[in-house]
């Protein structure tokens, strides 16, 4: 039985886009390095990658606990008042009958978020240790997901259509979740543009350990 060797050279990549294998030179902090074939960047070297993408995620998760405590909107009509967080805008169109809308509401602007944020930060911290475990690698494969299903800024500009719509017949109260949500869709792009997954990646050593786990299972069945 064989099995998968990891390639010893790790300056060796292959393009995203057209399949190139090519060997990535030696970067100076803050250049890239584009494909000969598409052009496409394959490689920035980012500086101090693990610490600003902590700093920037520690900010996202206090912007995310702020932006679904307090209210993001508030409404005035003919004497009566009501505000309404993201989570409770949600609950208003399951309540009112549109099922999937609130659904998909949820899951974009809450769920997917919390996620990506979550992720993130269990991604550089695991990949700050020594010795990174296996199932920082499983995180990463799974977290560009979750980044595009966060999609904070499409329910920002549909809000903003909303009150533009009904500016004339109630007075709009812009809430404190509203400035921060906006905040926070800046912070989450310069979150995912600090992070080198590069960097953490060469960090793991789940291949070599993968390898020898099943080298070492065959010797035990060989000798059973």
């Amino acid at each position: 039985m064989s099995y998968n060797q990891p390639v010893g050279d790790t300056s060796l990549i292959a393009c995203l886009h057209c399949d190139l294998l090519q060997r990535i030179p030696d970067l100076e902090p803050g250049a890239s390095a584009r494909c000969p074939r598409c052009n496409k960047e394959l490689w920035r070297h980012r500086v101090d990658s693990l610490n600003r993408t902590l700093a920037l995620t520690v900010g996202a998760v206090l912007l995310y606990v702020i932006a679904n405590s307090v209210p993001m909107l508030g409404l005035t009509i003919v004497g009566r008042d009501a505000s309404t967080t993201v989570i409770g805008g949600a609950q208003h169109l399951w309540d009112n009958g549109q099922k999937i809308v609130g659904v998909l509401v949820l899951f974009t602007a809450v769920i997917a978020p919390a996620l990506q944020i979550g992720l993130m930060l269990a991604i550089v911290l695991g990949g700050m240790l020594a010795r990174p475990p296996r199932w920082v690698g499983t995180l990463l494969r799974y977290h560009p997901t979750t980044r595009i299903w966060s999609m904070i800024e499409v329910m920002m500009v549909g809000v903003l259509v909303a009150l533009v719509k009904i500016a004339d017949y109630a007075t709009v109260i812009p809430g404190m979740a509203l400035f921060v949500l906006w905040v926070l869709v800046f912070v989450l792009a310069g979150m995912s543009a600090a992070f080198d997954s590069r960097d953490v990646w060469e960090r793991i050593q789940w291949a070599d350990e993968a390898q020898h786990d099943a080298v070492g299972e065959s010797l035990l069945e060989g000798r059973s």
